[in-house]
Parts: C-alpha cells; sequence; structure tokens
C-alpha cells in the first residue's frame, strides 16, 4: 500500500488565533484576518519585528521578519498587536488533539505545523481529498482557524504541497505530478534552498526546481558538496523520513536576548549572562541532561555578529558553572563595541545520570550546588519564576531568567497593544 502523507499548516498561526481568540472570546467586530494587520514584537524593548501577518497586509509587501517601523512604512495603517504565546500554545495543542482524532501517527513539525501518517486510514474516509478536506473543515468548525493541507506519499511532498495557494486549501502533489505543480516553481521555493544557495545555484543557471531536479548531480556535489545531493533529491521528489510521534531529543540548549539599551559595561553584560544561565540550566535539569560545551554569541549595535565556545572538562548542567564559562568566553571574545543582543548555546548533550568527572585541582562543591539549582528548581516550579531570584537581579531593568518567551508575552493583556 502507498504511503498517505498529510502536512497541515495553520494559515497565519499566530495572527489566526489571535483573531479568534478575540471575535468569540472578547467579542470583537473586526476580524484581523479581513484587515491590513501583523502580529508584532515590543519596539521599546528593541523585538521590533514582524512575527505574523495578514493576508491583506501580505499584499502591501509586508514579510515576517520585517521591522515594524519597515511595515509601517510599506503600510501606514497597519494595526499591529503584541504576542501572546500562552494563547499561541493553547491553539497548538488544541489542534494536534483533532488530528490524533484522524491519525494513529501525528508529529509535530512546529507550533503551527504537523505531519500525519494516513496510510491504512484512507478507506474509512473514500479518499485522501475527502479525508482532507473532512480535516480541514473539523479544525475551522471546531477552532475558527484555517488550515492548509498538502497530500503526498512522503513528507517532502507533502510540505511543499501545503505551500501552494493559500488560504484554507487542500492540494496533493503526489511524484507523478512533480513536472506539472513543483518543477515550474522558483528554485528558493524548495524545501532547504535558503538565500545562499539560491545565488550559488543562479550562477549555475539553475532558476526553477525542475532545472535543479534534471541537472548535473557532479556538478551539484563539486559547488554545494553534500547539500548540493540533499536538494538534488528533493527536487526529484525523493524523501525517506518517516513520520514519528516521538520528538527527537534535543540536541542543544540555548537561549538568548536582545537587551533594550546597548550595554557598554562588562558587569552589566555578565548580568545578562547570568540570567541567560539561568534559563538555559533549569531546562537542562528540568530534561535530565547535562551538556559538554558552551557557547557564547553577541550581537553588537551595528548588527555584527561573533560567538566563542569552549568544551568543559566535565558535563553539567549547574547554573554557576554554566555561567562561569560563559563569562571566560565572553572576556575572551568582547571588544568593548555596545552590545544589542547575548546569547548562550550549549551541546554535546549528554544523559544527567552519567556519574560526574572529578578534578583533583578544583575545590568547588559541585553536589552544594546541584543540591541548591534543584531546591531553586522546586521553588519556581511551584510559586513560578519570580517567586525566588538573587539579589543581584533586585531593582534591575534585567530580567533574572532572560530568554526564552518572557511573562508579559505570556498571557494577554488586550488593553495594550502596539501604537
Amino acid at each position: 500500500m502507498d504511503n498517505i502523507i498529510f502536512h497541515i499548516d495553520v494559515n497565519s498561526a499566530f495572527l489566526s488565533w489571535e483573531a479568534v481568540y478575540r471575535l468569540h472570546i472578547l467579542g470583537e467586530k473586526t476580524d484581523l484576518r479581513m484587515i491590513p494587520s501583523a502580529v508584532g514584537g515590543d519596539v521599546k524593548k528593541r523585538h521590533g519585528i514582524i512575527l505574523a501577518k495578514s493576508i491583506p497586509a501580505k499584499r502591501f509587501g509586508i514579510r515576517t521578519g520585517d521591522t515594524i517601523s519597515d511595515a509601517k512604512k510599506l503600510c501606514p495603517e497597519l494595526v499591529l498587536v503584541p504576542p501572546h504565546y500562552d494563547l499561541y500554545e493553547t491553539s497548538s495543542k488544541a489542534l494536534m488533539e483533532i488530528l490524533k482524532e484522524f491519525s494513529p501517527c501525528v508529529e509535530q513539525y512546529s507550533i503551527d505545523e504537523a505531519f500525519c501518517d494516513m496510510t491504512g486510514t484512507i478507506g474509512l474516509y473514500g479518499s485522501a481529498v475527502v479525508a482532507a478536506n473532512l480535516l480541514k473543515d473539523k479544525i475551522y468548525r471546531e477552532l475558527g482557524f484555517t488550515v492548509n493541507i498538502g497530500i503526498s506519499s512522503n513528507k517532502l511532498l507533502a510540505k511543499m504541497a501545503s505551500d501552494f495557494k493559500k488560504p484554507n486549501l487542500v492540494h496533493t502533489l503526489f511524484p507523478k505530478e512533480l513536472e506539472k505543480k513543483m518543477w515550474c516553481l522558483p528554485v528558493e521555493e524548495l524545501f532547504y534552498v535558503g538565500s545562499a544557495t539560491k545565488r550559488k545555484l543562479h550562477t549555475l543557471g539553475i532558476h526553477t526546481i525542475g532545472e535543479l531536479a534534471r541537472a548535473d548531480l557532479d556538478i551539484l556535489r563539486a559547488h554545494l558538496k553534500k547539500h548540493g545531493e540533499i536538494i538534488y533529491a528533493f527536487a526529484n521528489g525523493y524523501d525517506v523520513s518517516l513520520v514519528s510521534n516521538e520528538a527527537p531529543s534535543n540536541k542543544g540548549y540555548g537561549n538568548s536576548t536582545t537587551i533594550a539599551f546597548d550595554v557598554e559595561d562588562a558587569n552589566i553584560a555578565k548580568m545578562v549572562l547570568l540570567s541567560l544561565a539561568e534559563k538555559v540550566s533549569s531546562r537542562l535539569r528540568a530534561d535530565s541532561v547535562r551538556i559538554m560545551v558552551v557557547a557564547v554569541s553577541i550581537v553588537d549595535f551595528q548588527f555584527r555578529h561573533m560567538s566563542h565556545q569552549m568544551t568543559l572538562l566535565t558535563a553539567t548542567n549547574i547554573t554557576n558553572e554554566i555561567h562561569r564559562a560563559a563569562c571566560q568566553l565572553f572576556d575572551e571574545l568582547w571588544d568593548g563595541t555596545p552590545i544589542r543582543h547575548l546569547g548562550i548555546h550549549t551541546s554535546k548533550v549528554i544523559n544527567g545520570d552519567s556519574p560526574r568527572q572529578m578534578n583533583l585541582f578544583d575545590m568547588t562543591r559541585y553536589d552544594r550546588l546541584a543540591d541548591l539549582d534543584t531546591a531553586v528548581d522546586q521553588v519556581r516550579e511551584r510559586y513560578g519564576d519570580n517567586s525566588i531570584m538573587r539579589a543581584v537581579f533586585l531593582n534591575s531593568p534585567i530580567y533574572h531568567m532572560a530568554g526564552g518567551i518572557s511573562p508579559e508575552k505570556r498571557k494577554p493583556n488586550y488593553k495594550e497593544g502596539i501604537k
């Protein structure tokens, strides 16, 4: 039996979820999806980018990732609303519950995307297209937002199909339909072809997915190495990955933050690094893992990026130890240029139950630090992140657990918006 894979993609997810909540819960009359509107970050905190936009806003040329100021230049009447991630997580969970009613194997790809393995279940509905339309309509009827569904025999082609004409539509893209539906598209619309790859392909005279599919594989290998083989296979519709309802283990943990002011003092920068270490290490402990590699990234006020990493002598998830490594890396990396953005990233993850390698020249009582971190985690788990913090953050403009989703972005405050 041929595989049948669905890819479900919420149309303008964050904005759709905001619109539905405002219409059906708050009783507002204006549907954000019908006017030029967007979900955007906080300009005052320098998180001012477009996270999602309506189709009318897209017609003005507004793109996800644009700065709010650029978007306003394109459409001065653009209605902007702040992001509220608790709402998005709730909406995503409700979507996944409906998908599980249709398929025994659902793989959540992102907060607003998922794959369903429908192989063997299509007989219940008559055809794949009928099943997809039933699913699409059920989502709209029960949750109020629209999705696109792509249907194919593998995950790659199903995802490509869901990106065809939007919104609220079902599309198929089986191998026999490649030439008609996919090969005519610009090469940059192929999954895994970014701007740098697009430029290289254009220099080779490859401008469409069809031209890539018919290209000389040896030439692609010579210019793009292994990546050339991957996109060649994708252009020809080959994908052997399976739908899995088990989330893969993390290969790394990291958090970063854009600071509301340019940091010119090393001590302030190290406070930010401490707040990031608090967040990263708590996530490591929650997953019962430790890491061997710590990296620090800096974006300065001129948007120049730099990073530096080190391998630790022993794996850890202790906040103080990760912060100490981050500070050492920072001192080696920073040249004194004002800082806009800081990040801590970790990798080489190992199981947290493995024994710690002792160091005769280090007298630090890591067992006590680990016990302290565990106690702090338990307090925060029961009473919230703000129930306990280090004294250095009292009366400080720096939030004590930076990175990820900040508290003001989690809980909706619909009396406030972006002016």
